[in-house]
């Protein structure tokens, strides 16, 4: 039996221990999205005009760019805490750097990453295909609209929310879940993730 396949059959105690790499992965994958959230926060607000004047709520479909660093590390670490590390660290970045929102970014990344911790954990950090990555995105989604509903769209009626947050979970499914699993397997294809699992389940596929 090979390390890489001793490694990841260890009992979860085991595999849930995070290694120095583990930080240093995680951290960078925040720095990087941090990076999309600062020019999406810019970015975002014609695109948002304009789908609110279609239909009020709908602009939720725009969520996806600020969902991306939990499904990623997530999906890169596969260790409890990874998705709620590198949303809340890229959160933190964006809200020190400055943006509209101020410190109320770093609740979101919190309600964000959990979001994304809650279906990884009921997969018990095992599962880690595409349908688990829509889900995880789909959980970021769900967690951030409702969040937004709390503390940005209070007052609301029952047609906005139902509209904005089935948006912002439909956001985070295709765009943080799809293309975050488009994102790592590309990776791992280029052999940056030979270290980690996702890693060497890109090669065993090969």
């Amino acid at each position: 039996m090979s390390a890489s396949v001793r490694a990841e059959s260890a009992p979860f105690a085991i595999r849930a221990r995070w290694r120095v790499v583990d930080i240093v992965i995680a951290s960078v994958v925040a720095v990087a999205s941090s990076v999309i959230f600062l020019v999406w926060n810019v970015a975002y607000q014609v695109p948002s005009d304009l789908l609110g004047a279609l239909l009020p709520g709908v602009g939720g479909l725009l969520a996806g760019p600020w969902l991306i660093a939990g499904v990623l590390g997530g999906l890169i670490v596969r260790k409890p805490g990874a998705a709620l590390y590198t949303e809340t660290v890229a959160a933190v970045i964006s809200a020190l750097v400055g943006n509209q929102w101020g410190p109320l970014t770093i609740v979101s990344g919190l309600a964000q990453g959990i979001g994304v911790e809650i279906v990884l954990a009921i997969f018990l950090y095992r599962r880690f295909g595409w349908v688990v990555a829509m889900l995880a995105g789909a959980g970021a989604g769900l967690a951030g609209g409702i969040n937004d509903r709390i503390n940005w769209y209070q007052g609301a009626d029952a047609a906005f929310t139902t509209i904005y947050i089935a948006s912002t979970t439909i956001s985070g499914a295709v765009i943080a879940g799809l293309g975050g699993w488009a994102i790592v397997r590309g990776l791992a294809a280029t052999g940056a993730l030979s270290r980690f699992a996702a890693g060497r389940a890109a090669n065993r596929r090969v």
